[in-house]
């Protein structure tokens, strides 16, 4: 009985502050059963803590010239964020944009204050918020106007052709709870003001992710994506999903099948050896006989598999990154990230000790492969011995 009457006492405390915080402290005073006296409140001030909702989960990273010191954070549900300072300090500079979703980030190399963000965060999770298409800012991210692909849900990749500013080229996933939208490969050369879709596949599919060879922009391989949730299941994969090549800038494409999964696929992680441009990665998600890490040595026409690793769970992860120096070693983002010095044919774990999991974006400065920053659902780490 005590001790109802204690949780009582502290039912009509907690009322009496709110009481007081909305009409004030002599409506307070004219109650007759409520014998708090304002000094007894008076070591409870009403104080603002903040936002409530968290940041959520690290989703790209882009820097100014590899200045591991300069660069943005795109976060899957908390905006963008710029720092100048290795991370001391942050500044929020996507917040009066139309989403705070986002997918990709992407910074012009021939025009340092050209910035695209792509919305919506590319994964296929219960709990992924959707975007409204692509930004640009020409101001270093000062002001952003939105530039079109209204309907692609969710952004996967954006690439700037690092000799012409106004060419770019974009990877929609598409909407992730229904059918349509803008989803494919798409291309603009007026900076956004136009949109031509060059790669289509049908209303289920979007594009994942793509490669452009550094010495022939017309040379493209991509990935398409077929995905779709429900309340009660994730479809993830089917006849839609698989990797495509062209010559000709995207004017016709050719599916490729050499030595990859016969079988549905789902989610393609696709990167490129910088140290050797004709080297190609795939991560490939398929039947579990099937699917694994595919290499090919000439640009995506033929492939061989190099080992069954598969991420353990595609559809949240499925992303390689190789390292600027070695065409050897690759990265698998994962719960628990791995590292293959063998061209993907055995992957042992990164080191995790003093931070989280789940990791969704990785940089490597490519004056020291040593210095990694990787960002997942627990923020940003940064390691200067390989992680």
């Amino acid at each position: 009985m005590q001790k109802m009457r204690n949780f009582t006492s502290a039912i009509l405390a907690l009322l009496a502050v709110i009481f007081t915080a909305v009409h004030g402290p002599s409506a307070l005073a004219q109650t007759d059963e409520d014998q708090v006296e304002q000094s007894t409140l008076s070591s409870l001030p009403l104080r603002l803590i903040g936002p409530a909702y968290p940041s959520g989960r690290i989703s790209d990273f882009a820097f100014f010239d590899d200045e591991p010191h300069h660069y943005i954070v795109a976060t899957a549900s908390g905006g963008l964020w710029l720092t100048t300072n290795a991370g001391t300090t942050w500044k929020p500079i996507f917040d009066r944009a139309g989403t705070y979703a986002i997918g990709v980030v992407e910074i012009a190399p021939s025009d340092k204050k050209t910035i695209w963000v792509g919305t919506g965060e590319n994964n296929a999770q219960r709990s992924v918020a959707f975007g409204d298409g692509v930004y640009k800012s020409t101001d270093g991210g000062t002001s952003w106007t939105n530039m079109g692909l209204k309907d692609s849900g969710h952004i996967s990749q954006i690439w700037i052709n690092p000799e012409d500013v106004d060419t770019v080229l974009v990877a929609a996933q598409g909407p992730l709870w229904s059918a349509g939208g803008d989803r494919g490969l798409y291309k603009t050369t007026d900076g956004g003001a136009t949109w031509n879709r060059i790669l289509e596949i049908d209303e289920h599919t979007g594009i994942n992710e793509f490669v452009v060879h550094p010495d022939n922009f017309d040379l493209i391989v991509a990935s398409s994506y077929q995905r779709r949730r429900h309340v009660w299941v994730l479809i993830n994969g089917g006849p839609g999903s698989g990797v495509h090549r062209t010559t000709d800038g995207g004017e016709t494409w050719t599916e490729v099948q050499s030595a990859l999964p016969k079988d549905d696929m789902g989610r393609i992680g696709l990167a490129m050896a910088p140290s050797n441009p004709d080297m190609v990665y795939a991560i490939v998600e398929g039947q579990p006989e099937e699917q694994g890490v595919f290499r090919s040595n000439d640009f995506g026409q033929n492939w061989e598999k190099r080992s069954g690793h598969m991420t353990t769970s595609p559809q949240y992860y499925n992303e390689i990154i190789v390292d600027p120096e070695d065409e050897n070693t690759l990265y698998s983002l994962d719960t628990f990230s791995k590292r293959s010095r063998d061209g993907g044919m055995t992957f042992t774990d990164l080191g995790i000790a003093h931070r989280h999991v789940d990791d969704h974006a990785l940089w490597i400065n490519k004056r020291n492969t040593n210095h990694l920053i990787i960002g997942g659902d627990g923020g940003i780490y940064e390691s200067w011995d390989g992680g």
